[in-house]
């Protein structure tokens, strides 16, 4: 094979590795403090203007199509293919971010929103304050979101709390707040890569036609979209609740 399909391939190459390796070093890299949001974003932004590159660099070894040895066919397969896996998550960032407003606060209650008690300790010094972000935020959240409301149900308030807290825990949250009395269950969920803490509250009341009424709002701390997060988890967890309490009646 000519020399230069081999450099083009093998700096394509060099730079999907690159590439791949930014992306993983990008959340963890902000969780340990090494790098600032905004530092981990413009990482992310590189590795994939780089894996752009790479693949360009690849595409260009065509040039040679007919002097490619299998080896090379498979080298530059892989390249493109592991350039696409690889861009596939921040494009997906992208591609959500122009589907969904940019906000962070979303609750099933706009009017009367859930407030936080036990988890205001660990918001101190956050970037978005506890206080619910108001009539323009809650108009955003319907419009993009008409069919999140509280969840009602004839089980007793007793035997919800004890439900809620069950879900909480499958869930993987940590358990902040507790409170039977108050009707209020306070927790924190920790996204997987960049490890954002949201807060999570759960609040119980009489339902005007009896029972139990579900309340629950989801709040990140930093950062002005959530890419729909909040609501995405809102929506799965009541639907888990939901399931649990059909199944109790």
């Amino acid at each position: 094979m000519p020399r230069a399909p081999r450099v083009l391939l093998t700096a394509a190459a060099v730079l999907l590795a690159a590439g791949v390796l930014a992306l993983a070093a990008a959340g963890p890299g902000y969780d340990a403090g090494y790098l600032s949001l905004a530092g981990s974003f413009r990482l992310v932004a590189a590795a994939v203007a780089g894996q752009l590159l790479g693949a360009l660099l690849a595409l260009t070894a065509l040039r040679w199509r007919r002097m490619l040895t299998r080896s090379a066919w498979l080298a530059l397969g892989a390249i493109l293919a592991g350039t696409v896996i690889a861009a596939a998550v921040p494009a997906g960032w992208a591609r959500t971010g122009r589907t969904v407003p940019p906000i962070h606060d979303i609750t099933t209650d706009t009017d009367d929103p859930p407030l936080f008690v036990d988890v205001l300790p660990l918001r101190r010094g956050a970037m978005n304050p506890p206080e619910y972000d108001g009539p323009e935020v809650a108009a955003q959240q319907r419009a993009a979101w008409p069919d999140l409301g509280p969840l009602e149900t004839p089980v007793d308030r007793a035997r919800v709390h004890a439900a809620v807290r069950a879900a909480m825990t499958r869930a993987g949250w940590a358990i902040v707040g507790d409170d039977e009395a108050e009707g209020r269950l306070e927790a924190v969920a920790t996204t997987r890569w960049f490890r954002f803490k949201d807060d999570i509250v759960v609040r119980l009341r009489a339902a005007a036609r009896g029972g139990t009424r579900v309340d629950m709002r989801s709040k990140s701390r930093i950062g002005r979209s959530d890419l729909g997060t909040n609501a995405r988890r809102i929506r799965t967890f009541l639907d888990d609740l939901r399931r649990t309490l059909e199944a109790m009646r």
